[in-house]
């Protein structure tokens, strides 16, 4: 099961630690869901998402202050009783002591951020998705490519590293070389480069480069959707490809389709600037513009005369 350690969360969101439980470095959290537990604090436990990240904002804090001492503490009591893997206390509200004392009781974490509370909200919810999301690992070379996402598939040897550096020379950007990891976010899929690899790019006769001390950093990406899939394959006399655009092929990645181009590898082709073309035909497509109904209109009006 996917999760995300509390002190990853606490680095990339800049949480300050208020109270760390003892067993801080394996606390985990399994759900992208935060909570602001308002309804916990009006004394109301059904249904309770104690598995969530636990956000107290400004009302929340407020509200507290308005009870008695006694039934502070019993709501209190009874919300860090459960398994919260945090409590983050939002636009730098002053803790009170209450919390303190049962958050120690039940050694639970509390960190603390000067962020507006729905900011924070957000922030924490979009980390959690991308670091949750379903994920798999595929081989292959993700680039950036006229601004679209190229997915670039096919057997050892074929010339995918080689097509990639060409890519780079002419001022596109890679992202992963080798190994891809493909995570789904809201109904996309997004390409990542393993850690290991960043920046290296793999080229058989002279070994690993480093694109990014080589090129620059503008020739470098972090991520990047994928728009598109490109298999490439040696060329094969007895089989038939698309000459003129008609065939409407999809690559199935985590359940999400995305438009598919094979393109056949032989001496004498460049596949980087077949690249290039298979990226502005994409983006003509996504304007509305398509260059196979123009030669239908013009064979037809052929025909027609």
């Amino acid at each position: 099961m996917m999760y995300v350690k509390a002190e990853e969360l606490e680095k990339y969101l800049k949480l300050d630690r208020v109270h760390a439980s003892i067993n801080i470095k394996t606390v985990k959290v399994y759900t992208p869901e935060v909570a602001r537990p308002g309804l916990q604090m009006a004394g109301y436990f059904d249904w309770f998402s104690h598995e969530r990240i636990q956000v107290l904002g400004k009302t929340e804090i407020y509200y507290l202050r308005t009870l008695e001492q006694s039934v502070k503490e019993e709501r209190l009591d009874k919300f860090f009783s459960f398994d919260i893997p945090v409590v983050i206390i939002a636009n730098d509200m002053e803790i009170d002591d209450t919390i303190l004392k049962y958050a120690k009781k039940y050694d639970r974490t509390i960190m603390k951020t000067k962020q507006k509370t729905m900011k924070f909200v957000n922030d924490a919810i979009s980390y959690l998705e991308e670091q949750l999301a379903p994920e798999i690992t595929v081989h292959g070379v993700c680039a950036e490519v006229f601004g679209i996402g190229i997915l670039l598939r096919g057997k050892s040897g074929i010339g995918k590293s080689e097509t990639a550096l060409e890519l780079v020379k002419r001022g596109h950007r890679l992202i992963a070389d080798d190994a891809v990891i493909i995570r789904k976010i809201d109904n996309r899929v997004k390409g990542y480069c393993p850690e290991l690899t960043q920046h290296l790019l793999e080229i058989r006769g002279i070994g690993i480069l480093d694109i990014c001390h080589l090129y620059g950093v503008g020739s470098i990406k972090i991520d990047q959707f994928i728009n598109l899939v490109i298999d490439l394959e040696e060329w094969d006399e007895q089989k038939e490809y698309d000459r003129l655009g008609i065939d409407d092929c999809r690559a199935d990645i985590l359940d999400i389709n995305i438009p598919l181009v094979t393109i056949p590898v032989r001496p004498g082709r460049n596949i980087a600037t077949v690249l290039e073309v298979a990226a502005k035909n994409y983006r003509q497509k996504l304007l509305g513009y398509n260059t196979l109904d123009l030669y239908n209109r013009r064979f037809f009006n052929v025909v027609e005369d």
